[in-house]
């Protein structure tokens, strides 16, 4: 047997009875949820604290915008990773390079006073962030055979890696924010990124060939062709900066309808092409109103990091015997939750086999119960500052997290299994754009949350919720019709 096959075959069992190079992945996919989650925790109170606290002083509105248009565009960036990965560098050398970027841009934060240390490293997060994600579950699909059954737990792993980070993160980067400074919790991002890098780096030559294998080769007399488009792409959004019509106080929108242009050109794309067939064309149709309710809920759950930080810093009791928790610490509340309940609703779909309620249906609940969320913030609505209770916060998050988990997993899950043999990767795209969509709009929102007068706030976009996800349970046989087969 070749050293390769040892180093990650199906004989490897040396972390935690899965192949060690599994490690490598783990800790840098751990280390970059680390920074993202620590510094996304900090950011939205960095860009409206005032001045003489430390913050930038932007208008509370527009700080919220800016962080749901830098959401939206790390899952837009998710497809720019998954092309280059495809066609040009493979998925390894997109991931590292995409970790080098991230690394960059928390630097960036820590170290360039004002907005212009805003600007250039958030946009260098995105596009890191994104090329990871894109890239770094298919690294993992490459350490198992085929037939390898522990395929499932070794993506189980991996996925308590994303969450213990996502849970340390924003502790860390919190308390030094709120004892020392804004610029030391992005540094501390910056070493998290740096640790993982590093570990990485090491770890890198162990993963298999095929880790760095190019599934679709882009001929290299078109290399400049991308060069120039990606030049021109480039000067036009410094010109159109520069000219004012891309502004922070309309970031959210653009990326808004950027991302709803990018979907419909996806589902035109694919629905028009002579490469699928009619029972393809069909299960496409069915993803559609998919789609919409995954816009719909991920509009209210990414809240979490817009109008929640808002809420936890000025509605929120965060007093613990007599110690004020940072704000960010909310933030660790949910990956708290998933690491509890993802196992927990794997046994229930598991034992419940062909038994379990359909995508459709899930979907539909998903959106009910998120809803359901926004509503239970009514009971506390027009209370002063430090009038909400922590423990109603913990309760809430729970509720979100249930949500999270009948669409999220769910979703990536049925984007494979509608997608014509053409068009898997281009699926799982289009279900990251509903994110992406769903993000920008959670910032978009921002600017109609009042402190002051809550209850239209959260009831309104509750019932909304509530409604879509009551459309899609009723519309669910037609909507099963349309998946042919595909439950």
């Amino acid at each position: 047997m070749s050293e390769t096959k040892e180093s990650h075959g199906s004989t490897d069992t040396r972390f935690f009875g899965q192949p060690w190079a599994l490690a490598h992945v783990f800790g840098v996919e751990m280390w970059e949820r680390f920074s993202f989650y620590g510094m996304q925790g900090i950011l939205l109170i960095y860009l409206y604290y005032s001045v003489t606290d430390g913050g930038l002083g932007i208008d509370q509105g527009v700080a919220g915008g800016i962080v749901g248009a830098y959401g939206g565009a790390v899952y837009l960036s998710t497809i720019l990773g998954a092309w280059i990965a495809d066609r040009m560098l493979g998925s390894e050398r997109v991931l590292f390079i995409s970790a080098i970027v991230i690394m960059a841009g928390h630097i960036a934060l820590a170290l360039i006073p004002g907005v212009a240390g805003v600007a250039v490293g958030l946009i260098l997060v995105a596009l890191g962030s994104g090329g990871l994600k894109a890239n770094a579950t298919a690294v993992v699909g490459t350490l198992y055979d085929a037939d390898d059954d522990r395929r499932d737990a070794g993506f189980s792993l991996f996925y308590l890696g994303i969450n213990l980070g996502a849970f340390f993160g924003p502790i860390l980067t919190g308390l030094l924010q709120s004892s020392i400074g804004f610029h030391w919790g992005f540094g501390l991002a910056a070493v998290g990124m740096a640790l993982g890098l590093l570990q990485y780096s090491f770890g890198r030559k162990q993963l298999p060939e095929q880790a760095r294998h190019v599934p679709n080769p882009l001929p290299r007399n078109r290399y400049m062709w991308v060069a120039v488009v990606a030049a021109v792409a480039i000067v036009l959004i410094v010109v159109l900066v520069l000219v004012g019509a891309i502004r922070a106080e309309n970031l959210s929108t653009i990326v808004i309808i950027g991302t709803v242009v990018a979907a419909i050109a996806y589902f035109a794309v694919i629905l028009s092409s002579r490469r699928i067939d009619a029972t393809e064309r069909s299960r496409v149709w069915g993803f559609l109103p998919l789609f919409i309710t995954s816009v719909a809920f991920w509009s209210l759950y990414q809240q979490q990091f817009t109008v929640l930080t808002v809420y936890s810093d000025k509605r929120l009791d965060r007093n613990l015997f007599g110690w004020e928790m940072p704000v960010s610490w909310v933030q660790s509340i949910n990956p708290v939750f998933i690491i509890i309940l993802s196992g927990v609703f794997a046994a229930i779909w598991t034992r419940l086999g062909h038994r379990q309620p359909s995508t459709p249906v899930k979907f539909g609940l998903a959106a009910i119960i998120m809803g359901g969320a926004f509503l239970l913030f009514l009971p506390f609505a027009g209370g002063g500052p430090n009038s909400t209770p922590l423990l109603a916060i913990v309760g809430i998050l729970f509720v979100f997290t249930v949500a999270e988990l009948l669409l999220s997993p769910v979703g990536l899950s049925v984007a494979t299994k509608l997608a014509p043999a053409s068009f898997q990767t281009q699926m799982v795209a289009l279900f990251f754009l509903s994110v992406a969509l769903g993000t920008a709009i959670s910032g978009w929102l921002v600017q109609f949350y009042d402190p002051e007068n809550e209850a239209p706030y959260f009831s309104i976009l509750g019932i909304i919720a509530v409604v879509v996800g009551i459309g899609l349970w009723l519309g669910s046989k037609p909507v099963l019709k349309l998946m042919k087969g595909v439950r």
